[in-house]
This record gives C-alpha cells, structure tokens and sequence, in this order.
C-alpha cells in the first residue's frame, strides 16, 4: 500500500468490525470524526490521537497543533496531553531535549497539561515520529459539535487559505527540488515560516466561531487536503455537498509552489485552515467573528442533499469533486523517492 491515509472505503469497511459495546461512548469511530467522545458523569472526554509522519522540522510542537485542532472542533478546550516519541538510533541527548521542550512549550502555549506518554530510541527509523493523545472536556452534550453534523442548506465557511501545512513541509523538506524548479530562496523561506504565520493552529478560530454564530460543523483540514475534508464531512453528515472552487483562496506561496512541483494544492495538507457549516443566514455573522480575531474566511459552498451528489464549481463548469487517491505530499514525495532509488 502506499504511503498516506487508508483509502476511505477500506476505513469504512475496518470500522464496520470495530464494535462500541459501551453505552457510554457518544461519538465512536467513523469515516469523518476525528475525536472520540465518552460521559464521564456529568460531562464529557473527548479524546484525540494523531501522528506526525511527514515533517522532521519541529514534530513535537507540530503534534500538540494538530491533535489540540481536533479537540478544538469537537466544541472543547484542549487540556491534557500524552506525547508518544520513536526517535532514531543517531538521536543525541541534546537531541531529545530539543523535541521535549517544543512539545512543552506548545502545550505551554495552549495551556494544556502534560500528563503521560512514552518515549523511545527505535530501531527501523531515520526520523522522529512522534504521536500523541489529546484529551478535553465539555461540560454538556450542548456544547459538542461533530463534523457530522452538517445540514442540507448549510453554508460552507473557510478560514485563512490553503494549504498552509502542506506549502510549509514542503518549503522545508523540498527546498533542493523547488530551487531546481526556478523558484527564489525568499518565496522557499516565506513558504517554510507557513508553520508559525499564518500558523497552523485553528484553536482560537474554532472559539470564535462557536462563540458567535450557530455552528453545525466544524472540521479542520488535514491529509488529502480542502477537497477530502469537504468529502468527510458530507460522508459524517450523510450529505452531498458543493464546492465553489472559485471563491476558494490558495495562498500565494502555495499557489508557486505546487506549480513548480505539479502538486495539485485542493489535495495538499492543509491545517491551520477550518472548514465550518451553519445556517446561511449566519455565514456572514462567522466571516465578521473571523475578522475580529485577525483572520481572513470566505463563503465556498453549500452542504445539499446525498442524492444530489458531490459538486465542484470553477469557471469551466460543473464538475464531479475529485477524489485524491492520497495526500498529494505524500504522493509527489513517493514519486520524487522512485525516481531517485
């Protein structure tokens, strides 16, 4: 198999045998949900686990990001966290201390709380690969939201651009090939700082948004990019959905970037960008909430019914909304590795 996410209709087949028997577990596994959610008495735990496989460059803030993005989009504060690192024979001590403190100080940053984990020296590995379970909680079943929750008619809302994770890994990890490519050292850098501006945290975003208007959804945008996640949630929601490709903002760097390398950026990595469902009465309330923190979104679609189907819009017409095989990182780094072995 190739490297990336399980193809989708494998995942859904998987999770079909893997039975919750616990009466107590509000959200379990499937295709689209990206927490976990349990009463414990009278409030709940939403939990998160997520890997980081693709970046070398800072892996343990990298992973508090994008496991505190999920808990975020459940509706929660993230609060406890438990960090898994497999690290390579050639590590250092200095090494070590250097991924431990970027994990401390992100959590530091989100106020989260490190509670547990593992931490080991692997056999098998060239680089890091630190994974992590993030735990919050809500006070009730009111506050939680679930990327299933989308409705026929809601307005589709997307914050800040894509696809910011993808054009900073590749800013970084690729640099030789973008150089190669014709691009200059300015854009290259410009596009690896994509980690810390815009950044890739969609934490404070998510709290604006609930705070302010009547969110259905919310789902960050991870691996296969904007296009998959727009797939997951119609797939949770048991919707079809419209994608309005026109109004949808590709960064500048990216836009160079993946046209240097042929990387199709509707299917690159994208966190640090939401995609949220509401009433579409409400869509301009969010766009005013998003730009009262600093962040730019845009109005790119509208969720409709299954039968109607899944749609993307650009200016040669309707078409069907793609499907990307993986992640377009890890497919342009599996053939870059081909060509070079």
């Amino acid at each position: 198999m190739k490297p990336g996410k399980l193809p989708p209709g494998l995942l859904a087949e998987l999770l079909t045998d893997v039975g919750t028997h616990d009466s107590r577990v509000v959200v379990g596994p499937a295709v689209g949900e990206d927490c976990a959610v349990v009463e414990m008495g009278d409030r709940l735990l939403v939990a998160k686990s997520d890997p980081i496989t693709f970046a070398t460059e800072r892996v343990g803030w990298y992973a508090v990001q994008v496991n505190a993005n999920d808990i975020a989009c459940a509706g929660a504060d993230p609060k406890w966290f438990l960090p898994t690192l497999l690290m390579p024979e050639h590590f250092t001590p200095d090494d070590v201390r250097a991924l431990v403190r970027d994990i401390a100080d992100a959590c530091s940053e989100l106020g989260v709380a490190i509670i547990g984990g593992h931490s080991e020296i692997t056999l098998g590995i060239d680089r890091p690969i630190v994974t992590g379970t993030m735990l919050g909680e809500l006070l009730s079943r009111d506050q939680l939201i679930t990327s299933g929750g989308a409705r026929d008619g809601d307005s589709i809302v997307l914050s800040t651009g894509v696809a910011i994770e993808g054009t900073a890994i590749l800013g970084t990890e690729c640099a030789d090939d973008l150089r190669n490519a014709g691009l200059d050292t300015a854009t290259i850098e410009r596009a690896g700082a994509y980690l810390r501006e815009p950044g890739i945290s969609v934490v404070g975003v998510a709290r604006a948004l609930r705070g302010s208007v009547d969110v259905h959804s919310l789902h960050d945008i991870t691996e296969g990019g904007i296009v998959t996640a727009l797939r997951e949630v119609a797939a949770a929601s048991d919707l079809g959905v419209v994608f309005e490709a026109e109004s949808t903002p590709v960064l500048p760097e990216c836009e160079m970037i993946c046209a240097a390398l042929g990387v199709d950026p509707m299917g690159l990595l994208g966190s640090g960008a939401l995609l949220a469902t509401m009433p579409s009465i409400e869509a301009p309330k969010a766009l005013r909430a998003l730009d009262s923190i600093g962040v730019n979104g845009w109005e790119i679609g509208q969720m409709i019914e299954k039968a109607d189907g899944m749609w993307l819009i650009d200016r040669t017409g309707e078409h069907e909304l793609p499907q990307f095989e993986r992640d377009e990182l890890a497919r342009y780094l599996g053939e870059r590795n081909a060509r070079d072995s």
